[in-house]
């Protein structure tokens, strides 16, 4: 393990800082030029709806109760702002292998040599995995969640949504599940640096059930039970992954006979 003074590891966070703000502001030039197609991607939520089968295709998007809807814009640079917005967490998005490996070359000085082995499979993982939970908000969680609030009570009210309460509502939840599916990641740091064991976790996996449901509740942008269960399944889902991968990684490798040290 390497042992630097301060204000080496203060250095190498600013260059680490810096490349990363260079690789986010030269993709976010790129994303914010093609915000408008990425926009029309964020409203098919809202303009369309999922239908399940048992026939082939199992899985499809429907024309919604709402599919002509425009969003309104209420202030004259709002769309602007939007579409900034879009483009910059579209360059995070994008960015995130980036971003995760220059984490991993900050912390990797304070693991042992074998250790730091792992860049390119914690690069892989963690990109994977926010990948599949912003893609599982996106096209699970979104559309029954728009279904649900564009049908709740609506009768008596005139539909209306800023393109800046919709545009941030959708960002916020896709960027919420990309985190929470960093679970297993986590439970690997945490399991590696001593704070938690495997059989701690798995002992008290009832609580982890519980809290999976709270976070659930809290980050889930309907209140039915439905979509609160659609997030919380992936929760308990990762956190037996997280189980599993910190017993593989802190497995400890047993010793030959022949190694053994020689007792007086």
């Amino acid at each position: 393990m390497d042992k630097a003074p301060l204000t080496e590891h203060l250095g190498e966070l600013r260059n680490r800082i810096v490349v990363s703000l260079v690789v986010v502001l030269g993709i976010f030039m790129f994303s914010f030029y093609y915000s408008e197609d990425i926009f029309r991607l964020l409203t098919m939520p809202l303009r369309y709806t999922i239908n399940f089968s048992l026939e082939t295709p199992y899985l499809s998007f429907l024309p919604g109760k709402f599919f002509d809807q425009k969003l309104t814009v209420l202030r004259p640079a709002e769309a602007l702002w939007t579409h900034m917005k879009i483009g910059f967490i579209s360059a995070l998005v994008l960015s995130s292998p980036v971003l995760f490996y220059e984490l991993w070359k900050f912390i990797s000085p304070g693991l042992i040599e074998k250790e730091r082995k792992y860049a390119l499979p914690f690069v892989l993982c963690t990109s994977t995995l926010f990948l599949i939970g912003s893609l599982f908000c996106f096209f699970i969680v979104l559309p029954f969640a728009m279904n649900f609030l564009q049908d709740y009570k609506m009768e008596s009210l005139n539909f209306s949504w800023t393109i800046e309460y919709y545009v941030d509502f959708c960002l916020k939840f896709i960027l919420a599940f990309g985190a929470v599916f960093e679970l297993p990641v986590v439970t690997v740091f945490l399991t590696k640096l001593g704070i938690v064991t495997p059989d701690f976790l798995a002992k008290h996996r009832k609580y982890a059930v519980l809290a999976a449901f709270v976070i659930a509740a809290l980050l889930t942008p309907t209140p039915d039970a439905f979509n609160q269960t659609l997030m919380a399944v992936p929760i308990i889902i990762l956190y037996e992954v997280g189980i599993l991968a910190s017993r593989i990684f802190n497995r400890k490798k047993v010793m030959p006979d022949s190694e053994l040290p020689a007792v007086d």
